[in-house]
């Protein structure tokens, strides 16, 4: 059974964000807030070949392709998320959480549910930025020049 290329991208996009979320945790450098905007490259990667795919399979219509670019992002949004609460319910929980960026959309001191509801929706958020953002280079790309 092969998966839609939209899930399949979907995993890319939470792949690269969890291989460097790791990363910045095992050079400790988790706590910085403005490093976590780099994430938005994975979920362009994802977008775009998303995209590219379809445009080689001769799909050119606008809505199919944003629905389909933000299947993409959001399936590696949602797994990302979920692969975050994972792992800091596998560290400590709401002790692990204090680890993280205190700065994150709270002023106190976030359980692990409240982070990663807070981290949803950041990401929903950037996510429909990107998508657009991929949907206006694409279509600069495919529309026909005069």
């Amino acid at each position: 059974m092969k998966l839609p290329k939209e899930f399949t991208n979907g995993i890319l996009i939470f792949a690269g964000i969890a291989i460097y979320f790791l990363i910045m945790e095992f050079f400790g450098l988790s706590k910085i807030i403005y490093l976590r905007i780099l994430n938005a490259t994975f979920v362009y990667y994802g977008v775009s070949r998303t995209l590219q795919s379809n445009f080689k399979e001769g799909k050119s219509g606008y809505v199919a392709n944003l629905l389909s670019a933000g299947t993409t992002a959001m399936s590696g949004i949602l797994l990302s998320v979920a692969g975050l609460v994972s792992y800091i319910y596998a560290r400590g929980g709401n002790e692990y959480v204090k680890n993280l960026s205190g700065e994150f959309l709270f002023g106190g001191s976030p359980t692990a549910n409240e982070y990663a509801i807070g981290l949803l929706f950041e990401g929903i958020a950037s996510g429909v930025i990107v998508v657009f953002i991929a949907m206006q280079l694409f279509r600069n790309k495919t529309a026909p020049q005069d």
